[in-house]
């Protein structure tokens, strides 16, 4: 979450006389994460996140907040975007597609335990069938197509060791196509900070705005690599088996799946790779913006490019 539109308190009140939220009592920007402009925002009726989109088209953006909705409606700890009084969720504010949001309760933790990852492995397969039957689809804007075009902006601005990576990563994904295996709804981001605890228990998953039709198990791999990952880039044994064997109760894993697994782990981890490179290397203007380290990831992804046998090795524990 970040800021890059400045709403000030006059254009907030008037935004607000849609709904039933009451007064405005106060409202304040929020620095995390890099794309969209989000506010938290405390009315007489409650508290909230005023969502500006900055990164979608506006056709796009019903898709998020219609989930957002089909998911809350079917017990998945989702927050739940407020109708106003014509029942619209969706709306414009200041040029922007804009939805407000019941604010959840609840922290994110930043040094995930077994417990907080067999939690979110349960959490993450009840949504994938939670979502089974979304009527909207929407395919991945951060596929390899995406990677391939703001790879070439990167190249320039690397050193040869780190473009050389960049460019055999892209490389190993290029041609690679798993139609056989499970697809749907995926979150596509559910980092430790889109999660929220309240006395050890999961009160909510939040940002959405990376949510397409995808790989299922692409969207375990994104989880595995930042809920289960060492300082020194290596898989946790214990909470990579909390994750997988907590996802498999609820939603099996097929066998087809399991030769995917090391690839889904390398693609996952190039993609914020890439993303978090851009972002560094070609930041946005912003009010309050947070720019995430991409040597972080890219410790992942050697890693996982270095040891694909021993994550198929702790998912053979599992399945």
């Amino acid at each position: 979450m970040s800021v890059f539109t400045r709403v000030d308190r006059l254009a907030l009140e008037r935004f607000l006389t849609r709904f039933d939220a009451g007064r405005l009592l106060s409202f304040k920007g929020i620095s995390e994460g890099i794309e969209n402009t989000n506010y938290f925002v405390t009315t007489e009726g409650g508290e909230f996140v005023l969502t500006l989109i900055e990164q979608w088209d506006a056709q796009e953006v019903p898709y998020f907040i219609e989930l957002m909705r089909w998911l809350a409606e079917r017990g998945v700890p989702s927050a739940r975007p407020v109708a106003d009084r014509e029942g619209e969720r969706l709306h414009t504010l200041l040029g922007h597609p804009a939805a407000l949001v019941e604010r959840l309760v609840g922290e994110s933790t930043e040094e995930p335990t077994v417990s907080d990852c067999r939690k979110v492995g349960e959490v993450l397969a009840r949504l994938h069938q939670a979502s089974d039957g979304f009527p909207l689809h929407r395919d991945d804007r951060r596929g390899i197509a995406w990677r391939e075009q703001i790879a070439a902006t990167l190249y320039p601005e690397l050193d040869a060791h780190t473009a050389a990576i960049l460019r055999d990563e892209i490389a190993h994904h290029a041609t690679r196509a798993w139609p056989e295996l499970p697809r749907g709804v995926i979150h596509a981001d559910l980092f430790p900070d889109n999660v929220l605890f309240s006395k050890g228990e999961i009160t909510g998953v939040i940002d959405f705005y990376y949510a397409c039709n995808d790989l299922r198990i692409y969207d375990i791999a994104i989880t595995v690599n930042q809920w289960c990952t060492g300082s020194d880039g290596a898989l946790s044994r214990q909470r990579t088996l909390a994750v997988l064997a907590a996802y498999h109760a609820v939603r099996p894993l097929v066998s087809a799946e399991r030769a995917a697994w090391p690839h889904m782990l390398r693609y996952g981890a190039l993609r914020f790779w890439v993303s978090r490179l851009k972002d560094k290397i070609f930041p946005k203007d912003g009010h309050l913006t947070t720019i995430k380290d991409p040597d972080a990831i890219k410790l992942i992804l050697l890693h996982r490019r270095d040891n694909a046998a021993a994550a198929l090795q702790l998912w053979d524990e599992v399945i």
